[in-house]
């Protein structure tokens, strides 16, 4: 559990959740919710309403999911529209869920042949109902599916909880193998799916829906502290925005560090934290600094080789590593291709005709 601030969730979410299984129910209920924020707390007493309801299976958090829109994702679910390809999705997914629920975490770990895409609480998983998971799950496979089409499907998927009713609408809503009672929430994607590009997509449109994200993150970071622990409503400026995770107070304070020296002291200062602390706080939220610190390097080391024409050993000691070497290593494990490749794929041609920079 998060030991950080109580989390909170977009209203998006909570009025798709409610579209859904009004969908699927046939009718229509009102409900009263708030226009920007809604505590952890308040989301999970509208599931408990919502699943006592007579018409309600054991599979609806698997079908709201499947239901969602891109709007119920709130700017996450436009800036996945715009995605480049499901890894610049599911990156997207790593940064920007907080602003749909801060109620857990999103994280991709590449592999050899295939790629996890996991899900983890951030809340005691006893304050959430399984169905809350599953509705996390497949909103994810419905994402993934406006990028690589509706037939798409992943290699697998699984969840930590045990599965409630017939194992048919898992195979039929997800389309792949479905474990339960397993180490972890994930779905399992080929490499080739996850790095395949679409023909078409635009780069501005999502360039401007990442900056807009990043300043809604922003937001979300600071504005919790003068809101006090009122659960929000509908009026007035009680609404709890809630603050940030220290996962993604740790992204923050790596995008503008000096990755050559980074170490946790760092952040756990800002956050008034002992590093210890801060640790334990990480790990309870399903991430750790090395992870973090890893995906920083990452992160920069693409934006580097897109914008910039610097040599490999230059660039290394930029994203925290020891030369050329150790760069392209780390970049093939991150990227599946060495830099070089990547560079060429990604950034653009110079005036003269051909591609400008080495590595």
């Amino acid at each position: 559990m998060s030991t950080i601030e109580p989390p909170s969730v977009t209203a998006c979410y909570a009025h798709a959740v409610l579209s859904a299984t009004e969908e699927g129910a046939g009718g229509s209920r009102s409900w009263a919710l708030p226009t920007d924020r809604l505590a952890f707390g308040e989301m999970r007493a509208l599931w408990d309403t919502v699943l006592a309801a007579p018409d309600t299976g054991p599979h609806t958090g698997l079908l709201v999911g499947d239901r969602i829109r891109p709007e119920g994702l709130h700017i996450l679910g436009h800036l996945v529209l715009t995605c480049a390809s499901l890894a610049d999705a599911a990156r997207a997914a790593e940064r920007y869920h907080p602003l749909v629920s801060q109620a857990g975490t999103v994280t991709l770990h590449r592999r050899g042949g295939d790629s996890r895409i996991c899900y983890r609480p951030t809340v005691d998983p006893a304050a959430m109902h399984p169905q809350q998971v599953e509705a996390v799950v497949s909103s994810m496979v419905r994402a993934a599916r406006w990028i690589a089409g509706d037939d798409w499907a992943p290699l697998a998927v699984s969840f930590t909880h045990p599965r409630a009713g017939a194992a048919e609408p898992y195979a039929r809503v997800l389309g792949c193998p479905v474990t339960f009672e397993a180490p972890e929430n994930a779905i399992t994607v080929g490499n080739g799916d996850l790095d395949r590009r679409r023909p078409l997509y635009d780069p501005a449109l999502n360039a401007l829906h990442r900056a807009y994200a990043d300043r809604l993150l922003d937001q979300l970071s600071t504005a919790g502290a003068g809101n006090g622990s009122g659960s929000g409503s509908a009026t007035g400026n009680g609404s709890a925005t809630g603050t940030a995770t220290a996962a993604e107070r740790v992204r923050r304070w790596l995008e503008h560090a000096t990755l050559e020296a980074a170490g946790p002291e760092g952040p756990a200062r800002e956050l008034n934290l002992s590093v210890r602390t801060l640790r334990r706080a990480l790990h309870a939220e399903g991430t750790s600094w090395r992870a973090l610190l890893d995906t920083a390097r990452h992160s920069r080391a693409r934006r580097l080789l897109e914008t910039t024409a610097l040599p490999l050993d230059r660039i290394a000691p930029l994203v925290g590593l020891s030369g050329a070497t150790a760069l392209a290593r780390a970049f093939t494990r991150w990227e599946g291709m060495p830099p070089g490749a990547y560079r060429s794929r990604h950034r653009p041609a110079s005036p003269g005709g051909g591609r400008t920079g080495g590595g």
